[in-house]
């Protein structure tokens, strides 16, 4: 068992003070130089800002599509500096460092594909290898193909499942997490994707995601566990308590669920069985938080699901992953559905499977999360090579979209819906392992799709004087639940939710705050959007429960913004006017940034083309809190 955390964190915190308090860190493993320092904490906690969906070379997709970087890389890279893109040129963060980060290569193969290529490794001499990267391979493109159905299937391929391998290389991870960890200043969690998927169609290769990130608090075991061991989610959650209970503390976080086929979100179990309450209850233990945003797209929900949700077309991936093929729309796709299935589950299991947290993260396979707009740098070294290869700009040999045959003007290759996502929040009292990973499992957590914009929301009895009170924060701690929690009420009037977004200086202005409300009736989704607070001051409308347009607009020749009213701030105290003592509801803040250029609009720019006629001219950057629970 490799040690890869803080091994005591010393002091306690008064609750309900807001003065920052201090304690003392120490890091050990392997290679990493004993280090003492003073950890500052504040009660009331601090937004943390990270990425935990980072692949590097070692994952099997990365390596194929020519990305050579390595854990080391994607730990500096988060750190501020420089490191090189795989397609030729240097990439840096923009805006200061990161707080935290996991690297998380796919656990199948774990670094098996790059010592193939390796003539001087035994890898490099199987069938498998020689096939793929030997000197007569005729059959490259088969094999790989091979070695992702061989996962997806649970078949492994066995001269090339070297365990021994893989544990070692595995064992590199944990070290380079290791080495990087800096408690209170810079914080690294030891991961990897356990990388499932279902067949939807042998006919065109289409697979339904049920992929999840497992992230280890402050230790990892020696061995991981993936779908070469079992395709099913649910034997994923066993091992993890297993591991538990032997002091191995870990999270798996589901992503993309947008392209699973309405199972990553299912009423039925893998196999298809009915739900139980054991079953609700090893899901909400091993599975607290969920990724609501990434390079593929958002999973929040999708306008078919939410036609009166103006917001709701926002980055839309419609492929199945790794695939060409157009993935439907279910409720068990998205997260917003299915918070309301999970409370009509509640109602007939006892507990609701589906109380998760929300998240962003990147799911780069460059070590390099791609964020901002302006220089969008695409998810491997292939799209990241040019606009033209992510088809932002005309193809070769062509100037403007329409003198571009029928054929290839509708083609829009899957790169180009690629995002510039995305990012995790997490309050919590400090910049440490075990602070970060709590405040994860108590779901007290935020996505953005990007920018670093941060967002709280409190559920509890307040009057109107919170909002400017200078010690807002201890009261809304000690009169109610932050972001993650469940309020029971005995009450017959509304609880009021303090909602409170604030800019990230480096990015647009905010132009509006929202709740949105979910509920079930007779096991149905409901739902209900509702703005709070308006950029210029004014209050929503009454009846359509919207701000006023705010005069913010881009000007799509120059991606050059004019800010309207936009704030810097926005914050409410919110009560539901629709509020029914009797049901149960889940609430969440969503916050958006004023219009601005996409990066396919930054890349037709700079190329003087026009943008691709099938992609979005803009976006609003947004953030999401977790949901509050009201009982």
């Amino acid at each position: 068992m490799y040690r890869v955390g803080i091994i005591a964190l010393l002091g306690a915190a008064v609750a309900g003070c807001s003065a920052p308090e201090t304690e003392v860190g120490a890091t050990e493993g392997a290679d990493a130089p004993e280090a003492v320092s003073e950890i500052e904490r504040t009660p009331t906690k601090n937004a943390y800002f990270g990425d935990l969906h980072v692949h590097t070379g070692n994952s099997f997709d990365a390596y194929i599509f020519a990305t050579r970087r390595s854990p080391d890389d994607a730990y500096r890279f988060a750190q501020g500096e420089a490191i090189p893109h795989d397609a030729g040129y240097e990439i840096q963060l923009k805006g200061p460092p990161l707080d935290f980060l996991a690297v998380t290569d796919h656990g199948e193969y774990l670094g098996v594909i790059p010592f193939m290529d390796d003539p001087n490794h035994p890898l490099s001499k199987t069938l498998t290898a020689q096939a793929a990267f030997g000197d007569d391979a005729t059959a490259s493109a088969e094999t790989f193909r091979n070695i992702g159905t061989s996962f997806v299937l649970g078949q492994p391929i066995e001269d090339i499942r070297d365990q021994a391998h893989m544990n070692q290389i595995w064992a590199q991870t944990i070290d380079a997490a290791e080495r990087h960890n800096k408690p209170g200043e810079f914080t690294t969690f030891a991961g990897y994707e356990f990388t499932a998927m279902t067949v939807v169609s042998q006919q065109d290769g289409s697979a339904a995601n049920l992929h999840r990130n497992v992230i280890f608090r402050d230790q990892a075991p020696e061995q991981i566990f993936s779908t070469l061991d079992s395709t099913n989610p649910e034997d994923l959650w066993t091992w993890m308590d297993g591991q538990r209970e032997t002091g191995i503390d870990s999270l798996a976080i589901p992503h993309n669920s947008n392209g699973s086929n309405g199972e990553m979100f299912a009423l039925r179990t893998y196999d298809g069985e009915p739900l139980t309450e054991t079953y609700a209850l090893t899901r909400l233990r091993n599975e607290p938080i969920v990724e609501i945003t990434q390079i593929k797209g958002t999973s929040e929900t999708h306008p078919s699901l939410s036609p009166n949700d103006e917001w709701a077309n926002f980055e839309q991936y419609d492929y199945f992953i790794g695939s060409s093929a157009k993935s439907t729309v279910n409720e068990g796709d998205y997260v917003r559905p299915t918070l309301a299935r999970g409370i009509a589950l509640a109602e007939e299991l006892g507990t609701n499977p589906y109380e998760f947290g929300f998240i962003g993260s990147s799911d780069t396979h460059i070590a390099a999360a791609t964020l901002d707009e302006e220089t969008h740098w695409g998810k491997f070294p292939t799209d990241g090579a040019g606009p033209r290869m992510r088809s932002s700009v005309p193809p070769e040999g062509y100037t403007d979209w329409a003198d571009v045959p029928d054929a290839t003007n509708r083609r829009v290759l899957t790169g180009a819906k690629f995002s510039a996502s995305g990012l995790v929040g997490v309050w919590a009292q400090a910049n440490t392992r075990d602070d970060l990973f709590q405040g994860m499992r108590n779901r007290e957590t935020f996505g953005t799709t990007g920018p670093r914009m941060k967002v709280r929301l409190f559920a509890g009895d307040y009057d109107a004087s919170i909002l400017n009170a200078s010690d807002l924060l201890d009261q809304a701690y000690a009169g109610g639940v932050p972001m993650g929690g469940n309020l029971a009420r005995s009450d017959s009037e509304a609880p009021s939710l303090l909602a409170w977004a604030i800019q990230d200086p480096l990015s647009a202005p905010l132009q509006r705050l929202q709740i949105v409300k979910v509920w079930a009736e007779n096991g149905t989704a409901r739902e209900a959007l509702y703005d709070v607070a308006c950029s210029d001051g004014s209050a929503p409308d009454r009846e359509t429960h919207r701000c006023a347009d705010n005069g913010a607009s881009v000007d799509i020749s120059t991606c050059a913004t004019n800010p309207g009213t936009g704030a810097g701030e926005l914050k409410a105290l919110w009560q539901d006017p629709s509020y029914d003592p009797n049901q149960v509801s889940a609430y969440y803040v969503r916050v958006l940034e004023n219009p601005t250029c996409r990066w396919s609009t930054w890349d037709a720019v700079r190329a003087g083309t026009p943008p691709n006629p099938q992609l979005p001219l803009t976006l609003q950057e947004r953030a999401w809190s977790s949901p509050v629970w009201i009982d």
